[in-house]
């Protein structure tokens, strides 16, 4: 007997493959499915919940899965997780708080090296019909510690 797993919010290929490469589990992937019902019956034989922030697990919710054993956030919290339901009803709630941290270092240098160049500025500057140039020259890097 298999263990069948739904994903409700879209996750990345490379967090699914070890699921994918286990021969005893069966992924249902909802997250793409316009219809809301996709979920409603895709829980009613889920042994496994995993969402991201889009999915709010709620009692309601928890109801609708019966032989559910875990629900699984590939984030940090589980703010999205009625957690007390979900332990009243024996399921373990679980995240993954490490996950993106590469993703959001590099987002956060993305941000200051845009402050810095003065981009958001120069952007509102340039739609506005205006160019500019000189006024949003931003300073170089270069030797600078962070």
């Amino acid at each position: 007997m298999g263990y069948r797993i739904v994903i409700a919010d879209p996750l990345s290929e490379a967090g699914l493959e070890p699921l994918r490469r286990d021969p005893e589990v069966e992924i249902v992937d909802v997250s793409h499915e316009d219809d809301p019902g996709a979920l409603v019956r895709a829980l009613r034989d889920a042994d496994a919940l995993i969402v991201r922030s889009r999915t709010k697990v709620t009692r309601d919710l928890l109801d609708l899965a019966p032989r559910l054993k875990v629900v699984g956030r590939a984030g940090v919290g589980v703010d999205n997780i009625d957690v007390d339901a979900a332990t009243e009803r024996g399921v373990l709630v679980l995240n993954a708080p490490n996950g993106n941290t590469i993703a959001a270092a590099e987002h956060t240098f993305a941000l200051l090296l845009a402050l810095a160049r003065r981009i958001p500025q120069a952007h509102a500057s340039v739609k506005a019909g205006r160019w500019e140039r000189q006024r949003f020259v931003g300073f170089e890097l270069m030797g600078k510690t962070l």
